[in-house]
């Protein structure tokens, strides 16, 4: 059965909704809301024990969405290994950056926020939220090359993992807030 939506999901299609990140269409159903037949998308996320009913007329502006193609993956593990960007605001602005790029449901956001909090065995502690933020977006990220690649998320962390130790390293010296200048030189 399809929708009457312009997205064509079936049942038992994986896919991606923003703040939640990797589902499974367990049904698309018609019920009963306010006296109108509406139909939805029953979407299923095994991982938080979750079912979430998404209208199908509204699964677009929703952001309900397939997984991510080949070339989009390619290019967030690309991401990982890049340099971080990180700016020199307050934490807790840069918290909700993080935040919304982590629910935008976008896997190259995703990814930036992974490559911008990752830190290696030689580098400072991170910060309680720092961690929290970092580890929420890497598990989002692994969910979904894990599902889009067709292997387990162990596998999808080990992937994440290589491409962050290949990841240019940061000098020692600069500090780990440098500004846009002190990445350029």
């Amino acid at each position: 059965m399809t929708s009457k939506s312009g997205l064509e999901f079936k049942v038992g299609d994986a896919v991606v909704y923003p703040a939640h990140g990797v589902g499974k269409v367990a049904a698309i159903e018609t019920q009963e809301v306010a006296g109108m037949s509406l139909e939805v998308y029953v979407v299923t996320f095994d991982h938080e024990k979750m079912t979430l009913r998404v209208p199908t007329k509204k699964a677009a502006s929703a952001g309900l969405r397939t997984l991510a193609a080949d070339d989009t993956v390619t290019k967030a593990l690309t991401t990982l290994k890049g340099r971080a960007r990180i700016k020199r605001t307050m934490w807790s602005r840069r918290a909700q950056e993080y935040e919304a790029k982590i629910n935008s449901g976008d896997l190259i956001s995703i990814a930036e926020v992974v490559r911008d909090l990752y830190r290696a065995d030689t580098q400072p502690e991170q910060s309680y939220s720092e961690r929290q933020l970092y580890e929420s977006a890497l598990d989002r990220m692994a969910r979904e090359v894990a599902a889009a690649n067709g292997i387990d998320k162990d596998a999808a962390i080990a992937l994440l993992s290589k491409s962050l130790a290949a990841k240019k390293p940061v000098a020692a010296a600069a500090p780990v807030e440098a500004d846009d200048e002190a990445e350029a030189a």
